[in-house]
């Protein structure tokens, strides 16, 4: 069973808005995430553990387009999730925007702090803090 909690219009506490609301508790970024894990999970992990619930989704940090640097806008995100096993871990995730095809759509990275083996974003997810 999925639960995504706190995905109401209004931001969490705690949580740094846009001016487009929480991007961050986007129930279709949040819905990606679980998803894409879970193939993951089986595929790479060799486990059936998948995500319960994701809680406290917020912003830490904000990577605007700009003329000099980048044409890609970047949002850090940072929630905790409970598994399955009950356990919680930290979750990190990145949601890039401008990055599809002919720079329409989003690309969307994420990391679970202990549940990346190969350190694909670093130790402890360093890459998407």
């Amino acid at each position: 069973m999925l639960v995504l909690a706190t995905l109401a219009a209004a931001t969490p506490a705690g949580a740094t808005s846009t001016s487009a609301g929480n991007v961050c508790a986007d129930p279709s970024v949040l819905g990606f995430i679980t998803s894409r894990f879970g193939y993951k999970a089986v595929h790479y992990l060799q486990s059936d553990l998948s995500i319960y619930e994701i809680r406290r989704m917020r912003l830490t940090r904000q990577e605007p387009t700009n003329e000099y640097m980048s044409s890609v806008a970047r949002d850090y995100c940072h929630a905790s999730v409970t598994m399955t096993d009950g356990s919680t871990r930290p979750l990190w995730y990145l949601i890039e925007h401008g990055w599809g095809f002919a720079g329409i759509g989003r690309n969307i990275e994420f990391c679970i702090d202990g549940l990346d083996p190969w350190h694909v974003y670093g130790a402890y997810c360093a890459s998407l803090r």
